[in-house]
């Protein structure tokens, strides 16, 4: 059975830096595109924040988070990491991972796998 688990959530303050974690398990990851979404309080829909591909590694960040947080993965582990740095208080929500086996991952819609998420709190 395919499953994603986030953890590493929690409360932070403005300009914290938090690193959350992806642990997937069933089966091999390592050529699928990983990702990471976002449900803020204000947000209607998961707003896309990272995904790094299969192969290649390359790596793509919402406008909101360029600069500021960084997508890495251990294929070896089957992890998924989002490194965030200069947290502010509109990072505040819940953290899901995201997979497909190939193919872009930068809409709700692209997504084959998700995980439950994390929460992540960052507090003025």
């Amino acid at each position: 059975q395919v499953q994603l688990v986030e953890s590493g959530g929690g409360l932070a303050q403005i300009g914290d830096s938090v690193v959350i974690s992806c642990a997937a398990s069933g089966r091999s990851f390592s050529d699928d595109t990983m990702g990471w979404f976002r449900q803020t309080p204000a947000g209607k829909d998961r707003e896309f924040v990272a995904t790094i591909s299969g192969k290649s590694g390359n790596t793509d960040y919402g406008d909101s988070v360029k600069g500021r947080f960084s997508i890495s993965r251990d294929k070896f582990k089957n992890m998924l990491f989002l490194f965030m740095n200069n947290l502010k208080v509109e990072d505040t929500g819940v953290y899901y991972c995201a997979a497909k086996p190939r193919g872009d991952l930068r809409t709700p819609d692209d997504v084959d796998y998700w995980g439950r998420g994390t929460q992540v709190t960052v507090d003025s």
